[in-house]
């Protein structure tokens, strides 16, 4: 039963990391979609969006037909619990990807506008972010995963430098104002998937070490 039990874990492991891998493409293209005008790669990521929908539905009945059929203790509990919880910040991530490709699409039919720099800044630290989360996964690595939970410190100054730019672009350029505000929901929607990306990392903590770090406040 053991051992059965450690074979669905490792395939279980193999889903979530193959879910991974998707949700890391579709952040990817969103980004260049936007930051490249690309209307075909910003409907690409719209239209993979249910794909990934399917695999965070199947990796949950994963999860709880091990759950019901060989009821896991300590460490393997643990990593089941942590799965279904990654799973979920994983399609909420793909989604996020999803609106700023929706984002991507609007902005494509206007006439170019200076991007602030923060945004490409985020753009680039999330991708950074999920891929850290996702090899501490891979490798239970605590450090690592600690690192992410920091880098989200920097999304979230680099997000709120983004309202006083708006505000002055659109004072001084009143006919972009759409644009504008197209701009501050990519920012949103950057600083919400570091967040969940952020949850990721805080979970492979709870795997490791059996410590819930999320909301841990400091003393």
């Amino acid at each position: 039963m053991a051992q059965h039990l450690q074979r669905e874990i490792e395939r279980l492991k193999k889903s979530i990391l193959s879910v991974g891998t998707l949700v890391e493409e579709s952040l990817r293209k969103s980004v260049r979609a936007f930051s490249e005008r690309n209307l075909d790669m910003a409907q690409e990521v719209i239209d993979h969006d249910d794909v990934i929908d399917q695999l965070e539905v199947e990796v949950e009945e994963e999860c709880l037909k091990i759950l019901v059929l060989h009821q896991p203790v300590a460490i393997d509990l643990r990593f089941i619990v942590s799965v279904l919880k990654i799973n979920n910040d994983l399609e909420r991530i793909a989604d996020l990807a999803s609106n700023l490709a929706e984002r991507a699409k609007f902005l494509s039919t206007k006439a170019p506008t200076d991007v602030p720099e923060t945004i490409p800044q985020m753009a680039e630290l999330v991708q950074k972010m999920l891929k850290n989360s996702l090899d501490a996964l891979i490798s239970m690595d605590v450090p690592l995963a600690e690192k992410v939970c920091e880098d989200d410190d920097e999304i979230d100054e680099l997000h709120s430098k983004i309202y006083p730019l708006v505000q002055a672009s659109i004072e001084s350029q009143p006919g972009t104002t759409a644009e504008w505000l197209q701009l501050i929901a990519v920012s949103r929607y950057l600083e919400r998937a570091a967040d969940h990306t952020t949850n990721i990392a805080e979970d492979v903590i709870y795997m490791v070490e059996g410590e819930i770090k999320r909301h841990k406040i400091s003393t």
